[in-house]
């Protein structure tokens, strides 16, 4: 046995912390499932029983939260998935910038400078309406696997 220390650089990032395992059979409509690397909202779930010695398989239609895209997988229902940790978090909107980005207000008064407008035309021109006519914006922002976006808006009021 050597006394030397090893040190392992990885390329990868496994995301391990981002993620938790679920059984397949148990990840139902409106879940969340990992596929392909994206953290998606579950759409729809159909088992599909195989042969003799096969196993059950699921398959999963799911959007993307962040990007809306459409993705699926088939995985064998007594398999594990990884399954994003989701948060939704509301601020309050201060500031829009010129590039952008949104300053926003934490719950500990602190400010949040590293969000950019969401990419929703909807959402965008509620945003820069509201701000606009000087009404408390409240954003909800979405995050999971490391990614951050403004997903709604909510009005409570003028200034």
């Amino acid at each position: 046995m050597s006394d030397e220390e090893h040190h392992f650089e990885s390329k990868a990032d496994a995301g391990a912390s981002k993620t938790y395992p679920q059984q397949a059979g148990t990840i139902r409509k409106n879940g969340y499932i990992v596929i392909k690397g994206r953290p998606c909202k579950v759409v729809e779930v159909s088992t599909s029983k195989t042969g003799k010695h096969g196993h059950a398989k699921c398959h999963f239609v799911a959007i993307d939260i962040f990007t809306a895209k459409k993705l699926e997988d088939i995985v064998p229902s007594s398999h594990n998935c990884d399954v994003p940790h989701v948060n939704r978090t509301d601020y309050q909107l201060i500031d829009i910038s010129e590039d952008g980005f949104v300053s926003l207000l934490t719950d500990s008064g602190d400010t949040k400078d590293d969000l950019k407008l969401p990419t929703d035309e909807n959402l965008l021109k509620q945003i820069k309406e509201g701000f606009a006519d000087g009404k408390d914006l409240v954003v909800s922002v979405m995050s999971s696997m490391g990614e951050e976006q403004i997903c709604a808006l909510k009005d409570i009021g003028p200034k």
